[in-house]
């Protein structure tokens, strides 16, 4: 079994890593809102319609990959404190606030891949007589990587906070089990 001191190092370590992944997601939908094909770029020949590639496809993928690393990595941890660690039927229940953190995460994970996802696929090159869809030509509408950046930051802070609270839970219930001291009384002097 890990000691306490090694528990907490790694609850924070992971923590901060899918803290710092759900940040680069974040601010790469933020440039990709910026790079993001705009109406001037579109080139119309009178029947088909052509679309450059933008740096928000690839800000894009940036953004899916990380994001997505970053659930994954909050799940786990989740799933260590809450059913890994646990021996006893008592011990492996999650707290209410963790569930509906949960909950909010995997809705909130959903709606921005799928954003993102979209998105990003049509800041892909649109060629003449191809398009994004049956040869249409779709341009990303203002706001739409913005709305995912918010869903990141949503999924990332309830999934850590999902963690954290679980974490907090088993910690306390482990603090109610360990034994008291031997009879040694110890005095603290402040200086």
């Amino acid at each position: 079994m890990e000691s306490p001191l090694s528990c907490k190092l790694s609850v924070i370590f992971f923590i901060i890593i899918s803290l710092s992944l759900g940040l680069i997601s974040f601010f790469s939908c933020i440039a990709a809102e910026i790079k993001r094909n705009k109406e001037e770029d579109l080139r119309w020949n009178g029947k088909l319609c052509y679309l450059p590639s933008s740096k928000a496809f690839g800000l894009g993928i940036a953004a899916l990959v990380s994001f997505f690393f970053a659930q994954i990595i909050g799940n786990f941890m989740l799933l260590k404190y809450s059913c890994l660690r646990s021996k006893s039927k008592s011990q492996s229940k999650m707290p209410a606030i963790a569930k509906v953190l949960f909950w909010i995460s995997w809705v909130s994970f959903g709606f921005a891949s799928i954003l993102l996802i979209a998105a990003t696929s049509m800041n892909k090159r649109q060629p003449y007589s191809v398009g994004w869809l049956n040869g249409d030509c779709y341009i990303v509408k203002e706001g739409t990587y913005a709305g995912s950046a918010i869903l990141v930051l949503v999924t990332v802070g309830s999934v850590n906070g999902s963690v954290f609270s679980t974490f907090k839970s088993s910690q306390t219930k482990l603090d109610k089990k360990l034994p008291k001291s031997s009879g040694v009384k110890t005095k603290t002097f402040f200086v």
